[in-house]
């Protein structure tokens, strides 16, 4: 009896040592992450692009925001578009996250732009003169490295936990002014300069955070160098009153041209 116990508990451990070492194609595999979300803000959600998805209408997603082509041109197995214009870091964490999950391969982010109230600097900008412009800047920057900063963190962490086998991908902003451009009214350069200013600490607050928790940020700048508001070939909207939510906004080549192709060399 003392022998057959001994005899089974080796069968046990060869039938387990067998196991261990069964030919990959016959082990179960877990599925690929291969998804693609595209969370964030108006930029992500393709506001001033037009050709607007008659689904979440108030978001304002567009069929030409870079999330949109990168999918169309790459067709991940499955895409989920939840960028919505105006968003916040705090409105991405409650409302947009729901799409992350294990099988989630690439994640795409641009937040942080609504948080430092950047429509409410520009409509001072634009209408308190140089003094107030230049005030309303400087809280803007204040707000990025307290407020923004901490809500960041959270985000980020959070994204990481939804999605643990993502690449995340966390795209900046482009420069809002050529300086010494063709506009001849509105903002002085003094006050473009200082906003395009902004927006590069609103950048470097955000690749802080984004290289922190190990993902890539990927800057826009250059892409739009030569484009900007003010310049002969603007990617961007300047202030549109009939449509005022667009004012600001990257145009459809500034999706084309200017976000999916630096998303496409880091994804």
């Amino acid at each position: 009896m003392r022998q057959s116990r001994t005899a089974a508990g080796a069968c046990s451990l060869l039938l387990a040592a067998a196991c261990a070492f069964a030919d990959p194609a016959t082990a179960e595999v877990a599925p690929a992450a291969t998804g693609y979300v595209a969370l964030g803000d108006s930029y992500s959600a393709g506001v001033g692009a037009g050709d607007y998805l008659s689904s979440g209408k108030e978001c304002k997603r567009s069929a030409r925001a870079y999330p949109a082509l990168w999918a169309e041109a790459h067709a991940p197995s499955s895409f989920a578009f939840a960028a919505c214009n105006g968003a916040r870091t705090t409105d991405v964490l409650a409302d947009q996250l729901g799409h992350l999950s294990a099988r989630t391969g690439l994640v795409t982010l641009t937040v942080g732009g609504s948080d430092s109230g950047f429509a409410g600097v520009m409509t001072t900008c634009a209408l308190g003169g140089d003094t107030r412009c230049l005030s309303a800047v400087s809280r803007a920057r204040t707000s990025m490295d307290g407020t923004l900063a901490r809500n960041l963190d959270r985000l980020y962490t959070a994204i990481r936990d939804r999605a643990p086998a993502a690449h995340v991908v966390v795209l900046g902003y482009p420069h809002l002014y050529h300086l010494r451009g063709a506009c001849r009214m509105g903002l002085a350069d003094k006050d473009r300069a200082a906003v395009n200013g902004a927006v590069d600490h609103l950048n470097e607050v955000i690749a802080r955070g984004a290289v922190g928790h190990g993902f890539t940020f990927a800057d826009v700048t250059a892409a739009f160098a030569g484009h900007e508001i003010c310049s002969a070939s603007p990617w961007l909207h300047g202030v549109d009153v009939p449509a005022i939510t667009e004012s600001y906004h990257p145009t459809a080549p500034g999706q084309s041209l200017g976000y999916l192709p630096v998303l496409t060399r880091v994804s």
